[in-house]
């Protein structure tokens, strides 16, 4: 059995039926609130799923009985603020261990991004490289898969662009000249490395970097969209420092907004792997940024997007 923690997120909405698929016994863990609306990812009716917080002990510890490997996704890094990663990122990473060893996990596979570390001066490369020293700590088995930018359908970053760029029918703020590299991966991608990596017996203790097929600046990146997107905007750079005051005067105004400070530590500094990782260790060859979103992003009505996703109610 193959218990995925963050199972209704971005990622975990493609992992579950794919491992389904690959004949593997899978258990969906979920936040309960969502529980009641599992019908609309569509999957098989074999699928166990158990609704719980990370820090319920009694539910967690439930949902590993039986679990040989665990698949950890679960994490705020897209909608949380700073103790919304404490809490879900670092504190849950700590019940989750806790309660993999009391039911003698065999295997910890974590998620993590590109330039994670503990000492990091940015909040969330720092929060997830203490992640890693926890996993790494935690006397089980583990692979941890530091992945670049992930794009796709119902991404938050790419998309958020999309988004952003309706907000001003003029302008588009971006930090500095956005010369810094991002190593985009096409979200169906991952989850084929996640599921081939189950069976790599040469991941196991061991943190890999992968992503995409090439390497876009963050300049090149929203020029890319603009163009896929059929929207043009005047491109205006704005002192890093300045673009996060604006950000946090922005998210005072309205409920929510695309852009996070998360998103910001992103762009701070290069963000790539060395290409051909992804092939190299998980056997998959990585798709093309723009070809992918040419599948998907004509024709979309994200200016409706941007609407609902600021009404939208919190997780």
């Amino acid at each position: 059995m193959i218990l995925v923690t963050g199972a209704s997120g971005l990622v975990g909405r493609q992992l579950v039926p794919r491992l389904h698929a690959e004949g593997l016994p899978v258990r969906a863990y979920v936040l309960p609130a969502r529980g009641a609306r599992l019908s609309r990812f569509d999957w098989p009716l074999e699928v166990e799923v158990v609704a719980g917080r990370l820090d319920d002990a009694q539910t967690l510890y439930r949902a590993m009985q039986g679990v040989h490997t665990v698949i950890h996704l679960a994490s705020a890094q897209w909608w949380g603020t700073s103790r919304d990663l404490r809490r879900v990122d670092i504190e849950g990473t700590q019940h989750l261990i806790v309660a993999a060893r009391s039911a003698r996990i065999g295997r910890l596979v974590a998620l993590s991004q590109l330039g994670a570390e503990p000492a990091s001066a940015y909040e969330l490369l720092r929060v997830k490289g203490q992640v890693e020293t926890l996993v790494r700590n935690s006397g089980i088995a583990y692979t941890i898969m530091r992945c670049g930018v992930l794009f796709g359908p119902e991404d938050r970053f790419v998309n958020g662009i999309a988004m952003l760029l309706r907000s001003n029918p003029l302008f588009f703020f971006q930090p500095g000249k956005g010369e810094g590299l991002l190593h985009p991966l096409y979200v169906g991608d991952l989850v084929a490395a996640l599921v081939n990596s189950l069976e790599r017996i040469d991941l196991v203790d061991s943190t890999i970097e992968i992503g995409g097929a090439e390497y876009v600046s963050y300049n090149e990146m929203v020029r890319t969209v603009m163009r896929v997107s059929g929207t043009r905007r005047i491109i205006v750079p704005m002192p890093p420092y300045l673009l996060r005051t604006l950000n946090r005067l922005v998210t005072r105004v309205v409920r929510r907004w695309p852009m996070t400070p998360q998103w910001l530590d992103l762009l701070a500094s290069n963000r790539t792997a060395k290409l051909g990782n992804l092939y190299d260790y998980c056997g998959v060859r990585p798709v093309r940024f723009e070809d992918t979103l040419l599948t998907y992003m004509p024709g979309r009505h994200y200016r409706r997007e941007l609407l609902r996703f600021i009404w939208r109610r919190q997780h």
